[in-house]
């Protein structure tokens, strides 16, 4: 592996900024959450299988759960027929349980449920969230929670197929109002209605920095 000990200048518009077409393999991948439920309302696999398709047509890869049920296995169905780049990130309970694609570009085993979300972060440029349950949810929190910090400075998105997100953004704003969240803090996510809309939300978002520290207690 070559060594990357070179130093660059800071930029300040890295936080946001999606990279141009042609750069190596994983450094446009955009993380998505969804769910893995095969009884959900049919639309949301459709959406999945269309973001997919999307992210795919537009030179993104992507980093998912790894899963084959549900939204999981069509977002990757959808990226792969576009001849897309899909990583999986998977803990070894569920690959012991076959619960995996079987089709991938790349399968990553992680020791934990832990793991996994850190690398599925940490390895994108951005986060897209589809509706799902609770482990969708919680990943979709903690990165509006790393963002808050100022860990996590890229663009989160929501796609509110069948208006499903409406009750969560309702109560952030509520959290707002209450005074438990800033102001500033609902420009963390954008939400859009339709999965071909993602890409143009992903390059618009508002800029976010480190400085958002400053107002992360209120």
């Amino acid at each position: 592996m070559r060594s990357r000990s070179r130093r660059r200048r800071a930029d300040p518009d890295a936080g946001r900024r999606l990279p141009e077409p042609g750069r190596a393999a994983g450094e446009r991948d955009i993380c998505v959450y969804c769910a893995s439920s095969r009884t959900a309302h049919p639309d949301y696999r459709d959406a999945a299988r269309r973001l997919g398709a999307t992210l795919a047509e537009q030179g993104f890869g992507i980093v998912y759960g790894g899963g084959g049920a549900g939204s999981m296995g069509a977002l990757a169905d959808g990226a792969l027929g576009k001849g897309g780049r899909v990583v999986g990130v998977l803990p070894r309970f569920m690959a012991d349980l076959e619960w995996g694609h079987k089709g991938l570009t790349e399968l990553r085993l992680v020791e934990d449920m832990r793991a996994r979300k850190h690398l599925m972060l940490a390895r994108s440029l951005a986060a897209v969230a589809l509706p799902g349950g609770s482990g969708t949810l919680e990943e979709l929190l903690e990165a509006i929670t790393l963002k808050r910090l100022g860990l996590y400075l890229n663009p989160i998105v929501l796609v509110d197929t069948r208006g499903f997100f409406a009750p969560l953004i309702e109560l952030l704003s509520r959290a707002v109002a209450e005074r438990f969240m800033d102001e500033r803090h609902l420009g963390m996510w954008q939400v859009v209605a339709q999965p071909e809309q993602v890409p143009q939300a992903l390059g618009t978002a508002p800029p976010w920095t480190a400085a958002a520290r400053s107002f992360a207690a209120v």
